[in-house]
């Protein structure tokens, strides 16, 4: 047979051909090693500048640290006294200030005093605290606080190995994540709930979700909003195991404290502290009085709005409830921005083409940053969750342009920081 009627199938292949099929091997070879080497350097790299961020925090932690007592554990200061005063004269008498602060004083008597205006759910929190020295007991309660943040944050993503690490330290690096631990506040404990909420919501466990959300009694003014979204996206069950745990800490603090104490408190809610208003409407923007109001029910409206269209998203779904949650506060302080970091992490893992913006966030929010007034202020992060919150907003009307990292996404399983694997 002539080589003019071979079927064209049945050629062999020429020896330039093969080297030309080839030839991109060591291409393809290279770019695995490359890959697998920026697996290993990028996270490496995170937590190296996560802990540089973290060791220039502690070292600009309020006037205190070492010898005075002005700042440190200063919240947690309020709890324990205010938990002793429960014990020792009856827990309806936990809001008379005056023995709240005679027990504060005789506690430590170089910190200055606060008032007690938190949920009686803090204090009976501590209570059990209150069988060790105190000091020991603000060393059990820091190290949970912490903990339960980290681990939160770790067993919620879908990162593995190393850049699992680093993910977690860089969370953890903004400066009100430290601070809120070095003053002893409760809201680490509310962002760890909303963290190990959206984990069980993402499988599904919506009863034992909505329980975990229950600890948002904590602190409901950082994240109120989130069980109503999850019931306009439909998690219905969330909602529902979150009012029955949430009816269940009410009444036992309403048995516990009575009827009249309860009124005081929710009295002294209609009065907030001094000096929390920064991170308020009001602080950022000036709104006061009806206008204000107005704002504060669009923005709640608005969530419940993107609550529906990202239903098959919990995380973003929660995220919109946190900051809409933080924007309509009648008061926060600078603690409470750990919800803020737990709605970036949200957003982070289910919304990437919010990643480059949370970057940028992150960065401002170091303490190397901040030390050298290169940062926002606390008005100017209003502006930011504002600004996040409008971005959800915008995914919401445009969600079906966007890729979203819903249930169903596949992701790899490898460790690299800018993919996933199933947590």
């Amino acid at each position: 047979m002539s080589p003019l009627n071979v079927p064209p199938g049945s050629r062999k292949p020429s020896a330039n051909a093969s080297v030309k099929s080839t030839a991109w091997l060591p291409a393809r070879d290279g770019l695995k090693a490359g890959r697998a080497a920026l697996a290993v350097v990028a996270p490496a790299a995170v937590l190296v500048a996560a802990l540089y961020a973290m060791a220039v925090n502690l070292l600009h932690m309020p006037a205190g640290r070492l010898s005075g007592q002005t700042w440190a554990w200063v919240d947690f200061h309020t709890y324990f006294a205010t938990a002793i005063v429960g014990i020792r004269d009856g827990w309806p008498s936990i809001y008379d200030q005056h023995l709240v602060e005679a027990a504060q004083r005789q506690l430590v008597p170089l910190q200055f005093s606060q008032p007690f205006v938190s949920p009686p759910s803090d204090a009976l929190l501590v209570s059990p605290l209150t069988l060790l020295p105190y000091w020991l007991a603000v060393a059990v309660w820091a190290s949970v606080s912490l903990l339960a943040l980290a681990l939160a944050l770790g067993w919620s993503t879908s990162y593995t190995g190393g850049a699992r690490i680093a993910a977690v330290a860089a969370a953890m690096a903004p400066w009100w994540i430290l601070l809120s631990v070095y003053v002893g506040q409760v809201v680490p404990l509310v962002a760890a709930a909303a963290l190990v909420a959206w984990r069980l919501a993402r499988t599904n466990h919506d009863v034992a979700a909505g329980l975990v959300l229950a600890l948002l009694a904590l602190k409901p003014n950082t994240a109120i909003v989130v069980p109503f979204v999850l019931l306009a996206a439909g998690r219905w069950r969330i909602a529902a195991a979150w009012a029955a745990g949430t009816a269940l800490m009410a009444g036992f603090s309403l048995l516990t404290i009575g009827f009249d104490e309860t009124r005081e408190y929710l009295d002294a809610l209609g009065q907030p502290p001094p000096g929390a208003s920064a991170l308020t409407l009001s602080g950022a923007f000036g709104l006061a009085g009806p206008l204000a109001t107005a704002c504060r029910v669009a923005i709640v409206g608005a969530s419940l709005f993107v609550a529906r269209a990202l239903r098959t998203t919990p995380g973003l779904v929660m995220a919109a409830g946190v900051l809409a949650s933080m924007l309509v506060a009648p008061y926060l302080h600078n603690s409470d921005l750990c919800l803020l970091v737990a709605a970036a992490w949200m957003v982070w893992e289910e919304a990437p083409m919010f990643r480059v913006p949370l970057i940028a966030m992150w960065l401002a929010a170091t303490p190397f940053v901040v030390q050298r007034q290169m940062g926002p202020s606390l008005e100017g992060w209003v502006r930011i969750e504002l600004a996040l919150f409008v971005g959800l907003a915008a995914l919401a009307v445009l969600g079906g342009r966007f890729r979203i990292s819903g249930p169903g996404t596949a992701l790899t399983d490898t460790a690299e920081l800018g993919r996933h694997a199933p947590a």
